[in-house]
């Protein structure tokens, strides 16, 4: 049934009927129309059973044809309430003129329901006796308490409903003459006003709720765009971090380029020259090299954390294999300050990310050898129940307690008693926020114990670690020589910068090897072609990760082992750490080096990769 299959006159008379939206909102008509009709199949199931008792208890006393007349009046008017209900149902409903309609109609039929009750008062109270009329009073008070849930929102139709219901009744007690008969009028008065009193409370408690609803549904609208401004945000803030992630890997390979090429110029201009001033500028330039790659790394891993770019991969591993690259990592530079570098407890094995722990304990090492002076760096690994503890202790400057509360910030750098020597004061002091959250994405405990000038232990929790069936840890255990000789070793860089490719070739030939220098892949597969057929044989391979044409280090690798055998040893050199090239080393069997690369470093990986069978992606 719609509005418009409703003909004019039906209209007319619907249009006058009344209607009132809860709270006066017009807005919630749908949700009161569609409560209404949600609870009319009990009310038509309960004016049926009515209809029927009612009719069965008055046949001996009613005259026949004016009760049946009343009951099958009744009983069409049920039917059309019915078949309502059943096109309400049906119906899909759009605007509001139809929720209207259907609100229009349910009112009507409600008010003739209880006019019908108010007839049938009029017409058979006087002829009733005691027990017929006890059950009309209750079937009427059944009804008129029945329709407070769902009437007493619409209070004119409430009040029409229930004059409807008690008017007759009260009028038929009071004109019977009966003992008592006003002052049971009275009492069905105070009750009807009782009725009406709830009906109010009841509007007043559903006019809350639905002041309750509207709140909701705006509290719920102004959280939708919040949300949606938020989500908007959060993707601003991921652009943001992405434009800012790529920003410094751009900046970084491009800055790195002609920061490695200056270190590899420098160490050649010290080689050639005695004078003292001279060696001591270089050194100076090396320092501050050195300096600026540790800012790179800092800045870069901190932004890798901050955008999720780093997920832990736990796996058993050696911490031998951990500490030999730590040994030919840092013995150049504790060798340089005097320090000595001791490493205790390689038999160990762990069960963590074994490129996170290196950063990290790379971080703690070179702290430790940054501000030490006197003495030296240890660093140790030792069981303690289900846990191995990694240890990095130095003879330093010591951290105050005051200091030690606030270590791991992000720049935040020691302000110590004494004056700091410079190359103590280098760095952004991102490098211990770069440990601790490191630590915690692993959910590695890190603590820290200090005293000021005895110096700082630093010591990370990690699950033991299992075995494995093999392990290249004894092949790391001798030391790259540090003041090693290249004579009669062909080495073969491959570089596409023109000033980090000639700075390779001073350095390495004032080291005394022999060098063949390319800017592409192609040309050094020309040039392997002829020294192939010639006899010759490169000994080690150093290409730069990014190269022209869309091709990588490795790609030159990969040819260059196709011509002379797979054993050459390969170095990659790359100004980018943004891309995770452990995978690539695994692989392909090379070590990688980060740009600017000091010489001493580059030296004592050469000297390493000469002297023993390199292990499989070590960075």
């Amino acid at each position: 049934m719609s509005v418009a299959a409703v003909n004019k006159p039906a209209a007319l008379f619907l249009d006058t009927v009344p209607i009132q939206a809860p709270a006066n909102e017009p807005s919630l008509i749908p949700d009161l129309v569609r409560s209404i009709y949600a609870q009319t199949g009990v009310s038509l199931l309960g004016h049926f059973l009515g209809i029927v008792v009612f009719t069965a208890i008055m046949f001996p006393l009613a005259h026949p044809l004016v009760l049946w007349g009343w009951s099958l009046t009744f009983s069409a008017l049920w039917v059309f309430r019915v078949s309502s209900l059943v096109g309400f149902r049906r119906s899909q409903l759009q605007d509001a003129a139809e929720h209207e309609y259907w609100l229009r109609l349910w009112n009507a039929s409600a008010i003739a329901s209880a006019g019908m009750w108010g007839v049938a008062t009029l017409l058979f109270y006087q002829q009733a006796e005691t027990f017929q009329r006890v059950a009309l009073m209750l079937m009427i008070y059944t009804y008129g308490m029945g329709g407070v849930p769902y009437m007493a929102s619409q209070s004119r139709v409430f009040i029409i409903c229930l004059s409807l219901y008690f008017g007759p009744l009260i009028a038929s007690i009071a004109l019977t003459p009966e003992p008592h008969h006003l002052e049971l009028a009275g009492i069905w008065c105070l009750m009807t006003y009782g009725t009406f009193a709830l009906g109010r409370a009841f509007r007043r408690v559903f006019d809350d709720m639905v002041r309750l609803k509207l709140h909701n549904e705006e509290l719920a609208a102004k959280l939708r765009e919040e949300a949606a401004a938020a989500e908007v945000a959060q993707r601003q803030a991921e652009l943001a971090n992405r434009a800012k992630t790529q920003f410094f890997a751009a900046a970084s390979h491009d800055l790195r380029q002609p920061l490695h090429a200056m270190g590899l110029f420098a160490e050649a201009l010290r080689q050639r020259s005695t004078d003292d001033e001279v060696v001591h500028l270089v050194n100076s330039i090396n320092s501050s090299v050195d300096a600026l790659e540790g800012l790179f790394s800092e800045l870069l891993d901190i932004t890798k954390i901050d955008t999720g770019g780093v997920e832990p991969e736990p796996e058993h591993f050696p911490v031998g294999d951990l500490f030999s690259r730590l040994r030919l990592h840092f013995e150049p530079t504790a060798f340089e300050k005097g320090l000595a570098l001791t490493f205790r407890g390689e038999q160990h094995f762990a069960y963590a990310d074994p490129m996170l722990v290196e950063r990290i304990v790379r971080n703690l090492v070179s702290n430790a050898i940054r501000y030490t002076e006197d003495g030296g760096v240890l660093v140790s690994c030792r069981r303690s129940g289900k846990k191995v503890l990694i240890q990095v202790w130095d003879t330093g400057i010591g951290i105050t307690d005051k200091e030690q509360a606030r270590i791991f910030e992000e720049f935040y750098q020691v302000q110590s008693a004494r004056p700091l020597e410079p190359h103590h004061r280098k760095g952004l002091g991102l490098g211990l926020a770069i440990v601790k959250r490191l630590a915690d994405l692993m959910e590695a405990p890190l603590t820290l114990r200090s005293r000021v000038n005895h110096g700082t232990v630093f010591t990370l929790e990690l699950p033991v670690g299992k075995a494995p069936r093999w392990s290249q840890s004894t092949a790391l255990q001798s030391k790259a020589p540090i003041g090693l000789t290249l004579d009669r070793r062909l080495i073969v860089v491959v570089e596409d910068e023109p000033a980090v490719r000639e700075g390779l070739q001073v350095l390495l030939k004032g080291w005394g090897a022999t060098v063949e220098a390319f800017d592409t892949v192609d040309r050094a597969d020309t040039w392997a072609q002829n020294a192939a057929a010639s006899g010759l044989k490169p000994d080690l391979l150093i290409c730069d990760y990014r190269l022209p044409e869309q091709r990588t280090g490795i790609d030159a690798i990969k040819l260059l082992r196709d011509r002379f055998g797979a054993a050459i040893p390969a170095i990659v050199v790359t100004g980018s750490s943004m891309v995770g090239h452990e995978d690539e080393s695994r692989r392909h069997d090379f070590h990688i080096l980060l740009k600017p690369v000091v010489p001493t470093r580059l030296r004592a990986m050469i000297g390493f990769k000469l002297g023993l069978k390199p292990p499989q992606g070590i960075l």
